[in-house]
């Protein structure tokens, strides 16, 4: 089973990961990050296939997936 995560301080809301995910898992939450951001949040984590096209669409680098148990960063600074 797949895991994703959203670090909701480095998220700004710009919604292309809840555009780009095929399964329907995120949503723009009605929560304000430490930035004054609506943040992207997993509406529906047991939908997740981890494909990781929302951490790969993500330019804020703010999603992690994990995925069988290992867990996946992509662009890891």
């Amino acid at each position: 089973m797949s895991k994703v995560a959203v670090e909701r301080d480095r998220c700004k809301g710009c919604g292309l990961c809840v555009a780009a995910c095929p399964q329907a898992v995120l949503e723009m939450s009605s929560d304000i990050n430490l930035k004054g951001y609506f943040f992207a949040r997993p509406a529906h984590p047991h939908l997740c296939i981890g494909c990781r096209v929302c951490a790969v669409t993500c330019p804020d680098v703010a999603i992690e997936i994990a995925v069988n148990g290992t867990l996946y960063h992509h662009f890891a600074y």
